[in-house]
């Protein structure tokens, strides 16, 4: 299928995404198969499910289901097949954290994400964490600088990160994006792995564009910064859509990267504003403002000691902080809120009685989210979650909420859904905490995570 030969623009945008996400799909389950790890099949197999439902999501954006027939690999067999093989890499990945040799503590979803030792997860390595650590750009030498006023390598972020490619495979490569607003869509394809990208600072240095849907972008298209490389860092940087609410989905960062962390950044956006797309995510010490389905996603993405603002959104529309789009129960995916704060953004604050705002929505059947330790201002509703869609996905959906704080923490009035938990147990939050979901080890205090491993 040619897919110059197609009239319909926003078809062939639909379909180039398609292109770009099985080909994605195809070197995760090469992967997959190479691995002996089963905590490296179940998240690339998880990412490659996602990836299949992000190429339908694309025409469903465009309101195309029709071009869903032309494709075969899109098939139902094709969705069994990935399914099939999660089931069984999961069945392996339970029956071996039951085992007398394990952990006594099941681990979610059949595996730990991520382990930490001085507030960064296990998969940072020593040198990486040096470099999250630094105070400023200034005692990290980087490879590239880039500069608007040219006093850098280069004058754009692109360029800075086209010239980042081809020192790929030779270790961390560091760009320095010195302070200034700019005006571009990044996107860092896979092939660029170990990327690091300084900022002077939240508010100093910024990236910002204005896709989305309603002018023909698919979601996936839409932001403003796109990763997918391994191992990708970001710090002091503000991400930007200023698209506005009227405009919808409009994606301020998608990552898809494995192992990438974004330390002290902001997200700023209104629908859509953080797409966490797919695989291994960390958010520490982050700023994220939104209205409807802010962070959203399959990936196994955990924020940590961040900032939610929620903003005001148009008169016709209800707030939703989340919408996590796990659609196999087999996934190792899920949205976790840990020690942050949800609060109301300057713009809403004297007009948060007129909206209502709600921590999530089930975007997909078995949406997971869980908010651990955290404040949840008097903005957030009474019932806490709202349906997505009459009763869909209330029986198997897992959202649960642990010893939040704040005027709305009250889970007294939530609402009464099977798949809704109101976690009182530590046997049950601990699989959720640092200590276990976060494999098994406590924050330092001076990592700036307040955190006991006891719960």
């Amino acid at each position: 299928m040619e897919l110059n030969n197609f009239k319909d623009t926003r078809a062939k945008l639909a379909w180039d995404d398609c292109l770009d996400l099985y080909e994605d799909t195809i070197n995760q389950l090469n992967h997959s198969m190479r691995s002996n790890n089963i905590n490296n099949k179940l998240t690339w197999q998880s990412a490659a499910i996602a990836n299949h439902q992000t190429c339908q999501n694309g025409f469903i954006d465009f309101n195309l289901p029709s071009h869903l027939n032309y494709f075969p690999s899109m098939s139902t067999n094709f969705s069994k097949l990935l399914s099939n093989s999660l089931f069984i890499s999961n069945t392996i990945a339970l029956a071996s954290s039951s085992s007398p040799s394990s952990s006594s503590t099941k681990q979610v979803g059949g595996r730990k994400l991520l382990s930490s030792h001085d507030g960064f997860p296990n998969w940072v390595s020593s040198s990486d964490r040096r470099l999250l650590q630094a105070t400023s750009a200034g005692p990290i030498k980087p490879d590239i600088v880039v500069a608007q006023d040219g006093s850098g390598n280069y004058k754009t972020i692109f360029e800075g990160v086209a010239a980042a490619s081809k020192l790929s495979g030779k270790g961390r490569i560091v760009v320095h994006v010195k302070a200034g607003i700019y005006k571009e869509n990044v996107d860092i394809k896979k092939t660029v792995k170990k990327l690091m990208i300084i900022g002077d600072g939240i508010d100093a240095t910024i990236v910002t564009g204005n896709r989305n849907a309603q002018d023909g972008f698919t979601t996936f298209r839409s932001a403003t910064f796109a990763v997918s490389g391994e191992g990708f860092i970001a710090k002091d940087i503000t991400f930007e859509n200023t698209a506005g609410p009227q405009k919808h989905q409009a994606v301020a960062l998608r990552s898809g990267a494995d192992h990438s962390v974004f330390y002290r950044c902001s997200f700023r956006g209104y629908q859509d504003t953080l797409y966490v797309h797919t695989q291994r995510q960390f958010y520490r010490d982050c700023d994220i403002y939104g209205t409807v389905d802010f962070i959203f996603g399959d990936a196994v993405a955990v924020l940590q000691n961040c900032n939610i603002y929620v903003r005001k959104p148009m008169s016709n529309q209800q707030n939703t902080v989340t919408a996590q789009g796990r659609t196999d129960p087999n996934e190792n995916t899920g949205i976790i809120i840990h020690n942050s704060r949800i609060t109301a953004s300057g713009d809403l604050k004297s007009v948060q009685s007129n909206f209502k705002t709600f921590l999530g929505r089930p975007w997909q059947k078995y949406s997971r989210t869980v908010i651990l330790k955290s404040n949840l201002d008097g903005l957030v509703n009474a019932l806490g979650w709202v349906p997505w869609s009459g009763s869909f996905a209330l029986s198997t959906l897992y959202y649960g909420e642990y010893m939040n704080i704040g005027a709305g923490a009250n889970t007294k009035g939530r609402v009464n859904w099977v798949g809704f938990h109101v976690i009182n147990a530590p046997s049950v939050a601990v699989k959720f905490s640092v200590g276990d979901f976060l494999d098994g080890d406590s924050w330092i205090p001076g990592s700036g995570v307040p955190f006991d491993v006891g719960l």
